[in-house]
């Protein structure tokens, strides 16, 4: 991989923010690439006139040719001195970017920050159609059309709010969870990092994942939600350059006539609080735990860990961006580190 030096020995970037006063994060290198995509032709549209600039001259763009598509960018950032024996690869959920894992809404550090800090070499990914990885035309490439959400959706689903009808614009008004950790006040910002997605790119998104791990080589992956089955089909897809997975309420799982290529990668599986309240997660946790039996019985090692049980309580969907994500955080560095993946 070509990466642009940014000193001769290592530099050192102020990443904290004002909520945080922390000691600088020592880095030897950071950066950015694209890895997947494919070319594509599309023709039979017809010729026509764009203005690019208002007060412009018109210039004619046709839009019969070959375009790139289903690409997926990844940025990395890797510390001065790397204690972590692979990179840890963040793949973010449903709707949403590598935004996830970096600050918090409402202006505290993320997990991006946190692995670093514990010398972990980060990369952050915009799965294919989110963010900085780019859109393709639909229904040309991109079949169906994209998901947009409203204002109050993440808040009722992702088990920050108390169920339907929770959500209020006013914040003093809103009824969240009893003992709910997910910082309110910040919530408008959480709502702007949401962005459309499809539902019918799933192929293309674990394409790029897979050539992300092919370029890297072997690596942790820590994923999210809608990267459940993301996280564990790739696995499944590259044995040999998965070292552990860590998923975080996934949302799906991997393909379970294949659990055997799993048996020899450790993988946690968190959950937050809740659960039981919401009528959707009940059924989502126990494919989870189906899916993570099938892995032990095939001869693999999967914690499972229910964060309440562990007394770690009040935690929403977004776990990471929790007030107490820190403490998850915590949890998941001891768990690696007992599992022999530090230096």
């Amino acid at each position: 991989m070509s990466r642009i030096a940014i000193s001769a020995v290592a530099a050192t970037l102020m990443m904290s923010s004002a909520a945080n006063a922390a000691e600088p994060i020592a880095l030897r290198d950071m950066g950015s690439f694209h890895v997947g995509g494919r070319l594509v032709e599309i023709s039979g549209k017809p010729v026509r006139e764009v203005t690019f600039t208002p007060g412009g001259v018109p210039a004619k763009v046709d839009p019969n040719g070959t375009y790139q598509v289903e690409q997926m960018y990844v940025q990395y950032f890797l510390p001065a001195n790397e204690r972590g024996a692979y990179p840890l690869l963040m793949w973010h959920g449903g709707g949403l970017t590598g935004v996830t894992y970096e600050t918090t809404p409402d202006g505290r550090e993320g997990w991006l920050n946190y692995f670093l800090r514990k010398g972990w070499a980060v990369y952050n990914s915009d799965a294919v159609e989110r963010g900085r990885s780019g859109w393709a035309q639909y229904p040309d490439i991109f079949k169906g059309e994209p998901v947009f959400l409203t204002t109050a959706n993440p808040f009722e689903r992702f088990r920050i709010g108390d169920g339907a009808g929770s959500y209020d614009p006013d914040p003093a008004k809103r009824k969240l969870m009893p003992g709910s950790q997910f910082p309110n006040e910040g919530y408008e910002n959480f709502v702007k990092q949401n962005v459309p997605r499809w539902t019918t790119t799933d192929d293309a998104i674990i394409v790029a994942y897979i050539a992300e791990i092919d370029r890297i080589g072997p690596s942790i992956i820590l994923f999210h939600s809608q990267a459940g089955s993301f996280g564990f089909k790739v696995a499944q897809a590259r044995p040999d350059k998965v070292k552990a997975l860590i998923a975080i309420e996934p949302a799906g799982v991997g393909d379970p006539g294949k659990v055997d290529a799993l048996k020899n990668i450790p993988t946690l599986i968190i959950y937050g609080d809740y659960i039981e309240k919401d009528s959707r997660w009940p059924k989502i946790r126990a494919n989870g735990i189906a899916f993570a039996d099938a892995v032990k019985a095939a001869g693999g090692s999967v914690d499972v860990v229910d964060l309440p049980q562990a007394g770690i309580k009040g935690n929403s969907h977004m776990v990471m961006m929790d007030k107490n994500n820190a403490e998850v955080a915590g949890l998941i560095q001891r768990w690696l580190e007992g599992k022999g993946l530090t230096k």
